[in-house]
């Protein structure tokens, strides 16, 4: 039996653990033995997949510092722990470009190391070139999640490829009895889904409905992945607006977009570019109209003024004249809504298998 050893870092309910669940499925679908090692945290898209989940030391901390030095002493467990594969025929499967401590055992015992890269926008710089080294000595192979990730961020004499992340088939059956509609109960509703981090467009959001304020029709959502009790450390020196309901992590994020009207990535342009944008995706299956950075994956998926628009987070006032316009233009939210259905359609998970299983067997 093929075997397979997935390695990520920081289980959650984020994209790339998402994705990688995905893979992880699809895999033992076609009958591969998979074994799973993760950073000790709480549940996430990771748990409960196999019951050769392993753990091995990771701790975060609020100083940056503590955090780097707890992080390369994980990579120096996690490679140990990996040794006792020496004697296997395995591949190592390292999802994202930090368990770099996986990249080097497999180069160590001789096994084949494929890359899953994500998210790149990684500070301090010399941080990531150190784990874009890592890629470059340990990788057999390596997967981008969007074209423009793999013009930003090749390997040389590394093979490369390009595999869209797709919606799960659960998720496009939902979404197929899901009708969009423009209002709910009388309002416009706004959502953002992301992690609790400023480049993420955060504080753009919260400037965003205190600027729709005087729109007694708008309402902002903000789905954060985070616990409450980061959510009141983060903005306890904000003022913020009446329109604005903040939402720690959330299991289930499928009752939210079935609320809104319009969903929102607003991800610094000179911090973070997105590298795709699972919840862009997630949003126009449901055929929920969107505004995208102009910038990275994002501008794979959604085709500005087509499915939703392409507007930096730094043009606060453009993006807040767009939301008004579109709580006051139903019949164009229905067009975007359309094309966003239609669009999603190519981002499917038979593909996506399909995609990872020729790959992998290459």
């Amino acid at each position: 039996m093929k075997k397979i050893i997935f390695v990520h870092l920081l289980n959650d309910y984020s994209g790339s653990p998402k994705v990688l669940s995905q893979v992880v499925r699809a895999l033992q679908r076609d009958g591969y033995e998979v074994e799973l090692y993760t950073g000790e945290s709480k549940d996430g898209f990771l748990s409960h997949l196999t019951p050769k989940h392993h753990m091995y030391f990771y701790k975060r901390f609020d100083n940056k510092y503590l955090t780097l030095i707890t992080f390369m002493l994980s990579q120096v467990s996690l490679f140990f722990k990996l040794l006792k594969y020496k004697d296997e025929n395995v591949l190592i499967y390292v999802n994202t470009l930090l368990p770099f401590g996986a990249g080097l055992a497999g180069k160590y015992m001789q096994k084949k190391v494929f890359y899953h890269v994500h998210e790149t926008s990684i500070q301090p710089a010399i941080f990531k070139k150190f784990l874009r080294s890592m890629v470059q000595k340990t990788a057999s192979k390596v997967f981008f999640v969007s074209n423009s990730l793999k013009e930003s961020e090749s390997f040389i004499g590394i093979p490369q490829e390009v595999i869209y992340n797709a919606i799960s088939d659960e998720f496009l059956n939902n979404a197929k009895q899901f009708e969009y509609k423009h209002k709910k109960d009388g309002f416009f509703s706004v959502l953002m889904i992301c992690s609790l981090k400023a480049y993420k467009g955060v504080d753009e959001f919260v400037k965003i409905a205190q600027g729709s304020s005087e729109e007694k029709s708008l309402k902002f959502t903000l789905l954060l992945n985070a616990e409450q009790e980061e959510i009141v450390n983060y903005f306890k020196e904000f003022t913020l607006p009446k329109n604005l309901n903040i939402i720690s992590r959330q299991k289930n994020v499928l009752p939210f977009y079935e609320d809104a009207s319009l969903v929102m990535n607003l991800s610094r342009i000179d911090e973070w570019i997105e590298t795709f944008g699972l919840t862009i995706l997630e949003a126009i299956s449901l055929g929920i109209p969107v505004i995208v950075p102009p910038v990275g994956g994002p501008t794979e998926i959604v085709r500005d003024g087509v499915e939703g628009y392409q507007i930096s987070s730094y043009d606060i006032d453009t993006i807040i004249k767009t939301i008004i316009n579109l709580a006051h233009d139903e019949k164009k939210c229905l067009e975007l809504s359309e094309h966003g259905k239609k669009r999603a359609e190519f981002f499917n998970e038979k593909e996506f298998e399909k995609s990872i299983l020729k790959a992998i067997d290459a």
